[in-house]
């Protein structure tokens, strides 16, 4: 069990749990739970110095692509790879709380590390509030944006394309959640209602649909997976053919 110090939230503890459980659910997060700070023998990052320490995460991220796939991407390549990492990630510890529980969990940055040897997370948990599609929106978008900004020097990408990645990791994350309930068709449904059209600056909708029997939808921004593996592009990559729609 998680002891956390004095002075924290008393829904720390209860919150502490269901990080617990969505660590089990999806254990590609590499998520640690801390009650301070992160454990010794890594090199971690808090998320509110991100802009500071933008190119040290991206030598990792770079790294690791070299030891997976056996090529040195380009830098621009490797910043957009690690930048999905984290949209995806942070976002899915925002959501998969709401998903789970119904309760908005306040994320902050200073208590938000990610290792630049192994893109893993620590986080120290915080308060949580009940609350609908739009309160869960407004706090993921308070969390990413000061990301989106840190990474934009380095990925070549406007503001409206960050936001159309941060849209599809939002949803995405969210429909691998309930992939791995065994619950994927309420997480679509869930995922649709949080991202409707017009919701700036998220860039909706969600736009799922059916094919060959399955859910799929096509990202607004590549996360460029392709430039690293072009044998085998994501299956929602904006580059493949669109569907026949005769």
């Amino acid at each position: 069990m998680l002891h956390l110090p004095a002075g924290c939230p008393p829904t720390a503890d209860r919150l502490a749990e269901t990080y617990r459980q969505l660590g089990e659910y999806c254990p590609v997060l590499g998520l640690t739970l801390v009650d301070c700070a992160p454990p010794a023998g890594r090199q971690w990052i808090p998320a509110d110095r991100l802009a500071s320490s933008v190119e040290q995460l991206i030598d990792g991220e770079t790294a690791r692509i070299r030891s997976r796939h056996g090529i040195t991407p380009r830098p621009h390549v490797a910043a957009s790879r690690l930048l999905h990492h984290y949209l995806w990630s942070a976002s899915l510890l925002i959501s998969g709380v709401w998903y789970l529980e119904r309760r908005v969990p306040v994320l902050a940055a200073r208590d938000l590390w990610i290792a630049a040897d192994t893109g893993d997370f620590a986080l120290r948990p915080g308060d949580w509030a009940l609350g609908d599609e739009a309160a869960l929106r407004d706090a993921v978008a308070a969390h990413v944006g000061p990301v989106l900004a840190a990474f934009q020097p380095h990925v070549r990408r406007g503001p409206r394309a960050l936001w159309g990645m941060a849209t599809d990791d939002l949803v995405s994350g969210i429909r691998y959640l309930g992939l791995v309930l065994d619950q994927e068709d309420r997480a679509v449904t869930v995922a649709t209602a949080l991202v409707p059209a017009d919701t700036p600056p998220w860039t909706g909708p969600a736009a799922f649909r059916r094919e060959h029997g399955a859910w799929t939808r096509t990202r607004s921004g590549c996360c460029l997976y392709y430039a690293i593996d072009p044998a085998n592009p994501c299956g929602t990559c904006p580059r493949r053919e669109a569907p026949s729609r005769g």
